[in-house]
């Protein structure tokens, strides 16, 4: 290992790591070497702390290829948590899907113990439990898998997830995760492949993880560790499998790894296969719709002063009266950027458990302005109309693009408010939004949309889209992961603007023939 400017609390991991042992292939036995990338990880997960010494991250997502030694890590972490960093009393687990995969951490840790007469002294082995007590300090490291009955009484002060992406429900997600409220400096880490499926645990950590990479939500105590080759690459590429297999060449096998990739290009099944256990991919038919890249590369301060009296075009998304509702104007500008401004409603009861439940700052984002929280538990139209009242008198709206659904009691009170904008009924089928797509993708790429809402980027990121037969797209809100309201106004925004034609005076005006006299 190379690198040795950790912090103090990493480098009491590193150390105490380092006495252990490897437990399988040609090193088994041997001293345990950390190479630099597994020791950056754990910096990354116990070098960050508050003044008082305490740790900040309380939970950390480590996603990688299968075989590049995430067991003997787990193992080595459940160790050192047992012995050198847990409090008196603490209590270790190790989680897996079944009994056989949580079984290969606590083998491996058992293996460790072996190897070490030192280790051997001072803990217990209970093999039938699955159980490592140590007396001295009343601590033990169990392994629990979701097949266990009993899975209360808990008060984990560790917690190792192996394999995650198998796990068949959340159960013991939640009844761990929930046991950790007594303990002064608890951690949760994650180490597994990637799991396609949007409705599992893994996904769920999997989608945090990414938000808080992209800044898209600032939590200092979640730290994502992502190893994963990217949508677009070349999975024949040796580079692209060196760059997501931190062990390739090493004691990750290059051989098995081209064999495996040689089979993988004449059978669709073991393709899948390969960008899922080997390349850490999201194999399935349904992607994001925007690159979190090209979306930041978009972001730019927006000044709602410099574009009052501009041109134009609106998308409004209403919801149904318990969730967000989205207004989005674009403003098409002389360099060619298209300025976004957006409005977002949200019933303002029971505000933190919503926030709880979607996993995003809501009173935050009130707070600062990025939402409106109405009263009540359900949104108040009035609300929403007041705004586009302000907006009508502040830009020149060209017209506002809407989906039908639960419009009509809108409309009749833009009437009786005297409020006049163009309001333009848009389907939410393929044949008006694959247009409004289109438009969305292409500004996005070409760099020349321009946002800075928080609220926006998070609904960019969990927007996906669905085909119909002949490739035309839309935005699908029953497949996306969370809420997409904005980015559907805003698509509806930029489809409005593309379709109709700019208005233009006669060309008897322009050529000074025709004149009004009063």
């Amino acid at each position: 290992m190379g690198r040795q400017n950790y912090s103090l609390t990493t480098q009491r991991v590193v150390d105490f790591v380092s006495l252990l042992t490897h437990t399988s292939g040609p090193a088994a036995g041997k001293t345990f070497v950390l190479r630099d990338w597994q020791a950056d990880i754990l910096e990354q997960i116990y070098g960050p702390t508050y003044d008082d010494g305490r740790r900040k991250v309380r939970t950390a997502l480590v996603t990688i290829p299968r075989k590049n030694g995430k067991t003997e890590l787990a193992a080595a972490l459940a160790l050192y948590h047992l012995l050198g960093d847990s409090e008196k009393g603490g209590q270790v687990y190790s989680a897996a899907a079944d009994r056989h995969q949580a079984s290969l951490v606590f083998n491996a840790a058992c293996m460790m113990i072996r190897n070490d007469p030192e280790l051997g002294a001072i803990l217990n082995i209970v093999d039938s439990q699955k159980r490592i007590v140590h007396h001295q300090s009343g601590s033990f490291y169990q392994a629990l898998s979701s097949e266990s009955k009993s899975k209360h009484g808990f008060s984990a002060s560790f917690i190792i997830y192996d394999e995650m992406a198998q796990a068949p429900n959340r159960q013991l997600w939640d009844v761990l995760t929930s046991s950790m409220g007594a303990r002064a400096q608890p951690l949760t880490v994650v180490i597994s492949t990637m799991s396609p499926d949007k409705h599992s645990i893994m996904y769920e950590q999997y989608d945090y993880a990414l938000k808080v990479r992209d800044g898209i939500i600032e939590d200092e105590t979640f730290t994502p560790i992502i190893f994963q080759a990217p949508e677009d690459a070349d999975i024949w590429d040796e580079q692209v499998w060196y760059a997501c297999n931190p062990a390739l060449g090493d004691f990750r096998s290059l051989e098995e790894m081209r064999v495996f990739a040689e089979r993988a290009k004449r059978i669709p099944a073991a393709e899948a296969a390969f960008r899922n256990l080997y390349l850490n991919q999201l194999v399935d038919a349904e992607q994001r719709f925007l690159s979190s890249t090209d979306w930041v590369a978009c972001k730019e301060a927006i000044d709602p002063e410099a574009l009052r009296g501009k041109k134009c075009w609106g998308g409004l998304d209403l919801s149904s009266t318990t969730d967000l509702t989205a207004l989005v104007l674009v403003f098409p500008m002389d360099d060619g950027t298209m300025k976004v401004l957006c409005w977002f409603w949200v019933p303002g009861e029971r505000l933190q458990d919503r926030a709880d439940k979607d996993r995003v700052p809501y009173p935050v984002w009130r707070d600062k302005g990025y939402i409106i929280a109405t009263p009540g538990r359900a949104i108040d139209k009035d609300y929403i109309v007041h705004i586009l009242g302000e907006v009508a008198v502040k830009y020149d709206i060209q017209g506002i693009a809407y989906d039908r659904w639960r419009i009509d009691e809108l409309l009749k009170q833009l009437v009786d408010e005297s409020i006049e904008i163009e309001m333009h009924p848009w389907g939410q089928g393929f044949k008006d939004m694959a247009p409004a797509v289109d438009s969305l993708e292409t500004v996005i790429v070409n760099n020349t949309l321009r946002h800075d809402s928080p609220v926006l980027d998070w609904m960019a990121s969990n927007a996906v889209v669905v085909s119909d037969p002949a490739g035309a797209r839309k935005i699908a809100k029953d497949k996306s992961y969370e809420k997409v309201d904005g980015i559907v106004a805003l698509a509806m925004a930029l489809g409005l603007y593309f379709k109709q034609p700019p208005k233009t005076e006669s060309v008897y005006t322009e050529r000074g023939i025709l004149t009004i006299s009063l």
